[in-house]
């Protein structure tokens, strides 16, 4: 299951809810109720909370807020992926705080979802994450990408040598990753088997020189693989 899974197809994604805005994390509580395949395990109002839940509950996903109280979001997720490596991180941010992307990318989170967002593009998103994949929301990605610092222009023509350096494969694997694809739902796109999905996944980032799937994916938006 993954990204595009029907709702309610196969397992059920147990998430871990953390804001410190109990309307927040009511309305991200309802819009994940609604998808028929997710389980709220556990609420935190703060970041000391979350961590603390997580290494409880062990969820599949912790869905984190940036901003919180006793410890912000970005430690929380540190700490998270650190002592529970089988939970995914995904933070919950807006269009203000996109200055914290590179620092929760380093702190090992794999998907950024909009607080104001689209309900189906925050379901798709946890369900990504949830299956190892990456997602960011495109309105992040364009808004990340713009501030990022240096030329607009001379990134993404960096960019594109980078991706230039893939072979044919690799760059429709990266396009995939770009676009919030899970391992699976890659190889079932390529007609592939999902252990050479896994070789392609490790060798692209690898060439790139980039930790994770949101760090290919931002090489991928800036490199135009992506409409």
């Amino acid at each position: 299951m993954g990204a595009l899974s029907e709702p309610g197809a196969g397992r059920r994604i147990r998430v871990l809810l953390a804001d410190d805005e109990a309307m927040i994390r009511a309305g991200v509580g309802a819009i994940l109720a609604s998808g028929g395949d997710f389980e709220i395990v556990a609420e935190a109002a703060d970041g000391r909370e979350a961590v603390r839940l997580a290494q409880a509950h062990r969820p599949d996903v912790a869905l984190l807020d940036i901003r919180m109280p006793r410890l912000d979001g970005l430690a929380a997720a540190e700490e998270i992926t650190a002592t529970v490596p089988g939970t995914a991180v995904a933070m919950l941010t807006t269009f203000s705080e996109d200055a914290y992307v590179a620092r929760a990318l380093g702190g090992g989170a794999t998907g950024f979802l909009l607080k104001s967002g689209d309900p189906h593009e925050l379901m798709a998103g946890v369900r990504a994450v949830a299956d190892g994949a990456a997602f960011l929301s495109p309105k992040v990605a364009r808004h990340v990408i713009d501030g990022l610092g240096g030329g607009r222009l001379t990134r993404e023509a960096a960019a594109r040598q980078r991706v230039e350096a893939l072979t044919p494969r690799e760059r429709e694997v990266l396009g995939l990753v770009g676009a919030g694809l899970s391992n699976p739902e890659i190889a079932d796109r390529l007609h592939l088997v999902e252990g050479t999905v896994k070789a392609y996944v490790s060798a692209v980032l690898e060439r790139l020189e980039v930790k994770n799937r949101v760090q290919a994916a931002i090489v991928a938006y800036e490199a135009g693989l992506l409409t």
